[in-house]
């Protein structure tokens, strides 16, 4: 089991579970069994009792009443309403940035990521390249002060990441676009432009959105 250093075993256990359901190796609508994952992972059927309730505060299971946990459906319903919701919690982001900078030392975080995802996509490394541009949002955190916006960011990233993995080889001729939308976007956030910053936003949740049900329709 792999993990980030979690602070506890119930997140362990649920980063574990959550990789292999963003992977595609816990299928939509498949059981987990609270005896099956304790006896795997040697971990009490609390702690997984626990990791089950994170993953579903995380979007990425259901635990229907008396029926047990299975993994969340993918739906065109589901997909449309997860990017309506993300993108407008960027857009919060994205305006706390570019009202709180103050020195060009504040973006270095959004430059140093710039400069990772250019040295990804010229490796053609994907996974690093999609992991940083969740690494964006995150570097917008301390501009928000505002741990409830954090809290609802984090908990939608899984199912965010699920559908980047849905879609991995269509996202992967996006990589170059996803770097000119970040330099525009990062552009806005330095002219403060509230406005322009929400259009970059828009465009690129709605092209997120077309690329993951185009690869729903094709199941």
């Amino acid at each position: 089991m792999t993990s980030k250093a979690p602070d506890s075993l119930a997140e362990q256990i649920a980063h574990h579970l959550a990789e292999r359901i963003i992977r595609g190796e816990l299928k939509e609508r498949e059981r987990i069994q609270e005896q099956k994952v304790t006896q795997a992972l040697n971990v009490s059927r609390g702690s997984v009792r626990e990791a089950l309730l994170i993953l579903e505060r995380r979007h990425l299971i259901v635990i229907p009443p008396r029926r047990g946990a299975h993994v969340s459906e993918l739906t065109p319903h589901n997909v449309k309403s997860l990017y309506g919701l993300v993108i407008e919690l960027y857009i919060l982001l994205a305006r706390a940035v570019a009202d709180g900078w103050r020195v060009e030392a504040d973006l270095a975080p959004f430059r140093d990521i710039q400069q990772r995802l250019v040295a990804s996509l010229q490796r053609e490394d994907i996974n690093a390249f999609v992991e940083d541009s969740f690494n964006i949002m995150r570097a917008g955190y301390p501009f928000s002060n505002n741990p409830y916006l954090h809290e609802t960011v984090e908990n939608l990233l899984p199912a965010i990441s699920r559908t980047y993995h849905l879609a991995l080889e269509r996202r992967r001729g996006e990589m170059g676009q996803f770097l000119n939308t970040f330099g525009e976007l990062l552009q806005a956030i330095i002219a403060r432009d509230h406005l322009r910053a929400r259009e970059v936003l828009l465009a690129y949740g709605e092209q997120n959105c077309k690329l993951v049900l185009a690869t729903l329709a094709e199941r």
